[in-house]
């Protein structure tokens, strides 16, 4: 059997189309998935899709219509695709409920350093031949207070590395970690882990009662000089609030790797194109904001896990098994 798998990048696509080898094969495709490119699946029974993904209801008939019964899609994430119409259509819906959390973890770092210690703009000053150290200063992490919004496996991961820092550890979660809480991490209510933190990195789902989580009144409950990094969901942060309170010269560095309005901007190539997000365009232009295009879980390993899990998913799905992954069973 031939799985269409859309979104799929060039790191990847040899990866995916070995893993698919044998029994069955992976026709990959770098579009991704959106009502305009839905119809190419006709006659596809199984689908693969990327987090960046758009399976509203219109795209889950254009589908149905043609023959599609089964999504596989390489994320953990699942808040764009509309399970109730996927499961009124019959369709089984599988996602990848697990990959090395270091991946992201690692990566939240890297943007934590990265804006701490001006390393982009110094990278920028060095190509230039200029080596001056004005504006660049940066802190020490050790003996600071780290806040981490959201303590499972990545989060846990984050905090690991916090430790080893030896930074001062708060937490926030609807249930407490025990493993985080070896370590030394204190939970408090989200109001306190704002004003008291130093460093505030993201760890939690795109849930509708995390939608905005850190919305105007967070920002401003955070200390001026505070770092903030999300490398989990845009829409956990009320972009055009962070915006305002950076246009009034607070915090010491943002790090992105998601944006809430990120379809149809991340992964693709829009440097010869007139941007039309303003919100956007005026984040990037801040010295102290490094913005990534949603790569946190790009690692080999990480890929590797996802690819795997979706093999996985598909043999299960042929197999009428279910498992960990399944969002939608379909029909029994």
């Amino acid at each position: 059997m031939e799985i269409l798998a859309f979104g799929v990048t060039a790191d990847e696509k040899p990866l995916l189309e070995r893993a698919f080898s044998g029994e069955h094969e992976a026709r990959c495709l770098e579009v991704f998935l959106t009502e305009d490119t839905a119809p190419i699946a006709a006659g596809y029974e199984i689908v693969s899709s990327s987090v960046n993904a758009d399976l509203n209801a219109r795209v889950l008939h254009i589908l149905a219509a043609g023959g599609t019964r089964m999504i596989a899609q390489r994320s953990t994430g699942f808040n764009n695709i509309d399970l109730d119409v996927a499961g009124r259509l019959g369709m089984t819906v599988g996602r990848v409920s697990y990959y090395s959390p270091y991946s992201v973890a690692e990566f939240a770092w890297t943007l934590a350093m990265a804006v701490n210690r001006r390393i982009v703009r110094a990278s920028i000053r060095t190509r230039d031949f200029d080596f001056r150290l004005n504006g660049l200063m940066g802190r020490d992490m050790r003996g600071r207070t780290v806040g981490v919004l959201g303590t499972g496996k990545i989060g846990e991961a984050f905090t690991r590395i916090a430790h080893g820092f030896g930074m001062n550890l708060l937490g926030w979660d609807v249930a407490e970690n025990p493993a985080c809480t070896a370590l030394g991490m204190k939970y408090v209510d989200k109001e306190e882990l704002f004003a008291s933190s130093d460093l505030i990195s993201l760890h939690v789902p795109l849930l509708e009662s995390t939608h905005h989580i850190i919305d105007a009144a967070a920002l401003k409950a955070m200390r001026d000089d505070a770092i903030l990094v999300n490398s989990s969901r845009g829409g956990l942060i009320d972009t055009e609030a962070l915006v305002t309170e950076l246009r009034a010269g607070r915090f010491s560095g943002i790090g992105l790797d998601v944006y809430e309005a990120e379809a149809g901007v991340f992964f693709l190539d829009k440097s010869l194109e007139a941007v039309e997000d303003d919100t956007l365009a005026r984040l990037v232009t801040f010295p102290h904001v490094v913005v990534t295009s949603h790569q946190a879980y790009y690692t080999s390993d990480a890929v590797g896990q996802i690819i795997e899990t979706t093999v996985r998913n598909v043999a299960d799905y042929l197999a009428g098994r279910r498992s960990e992954n399944t969002l939608v069973p379909g029909p029994a």
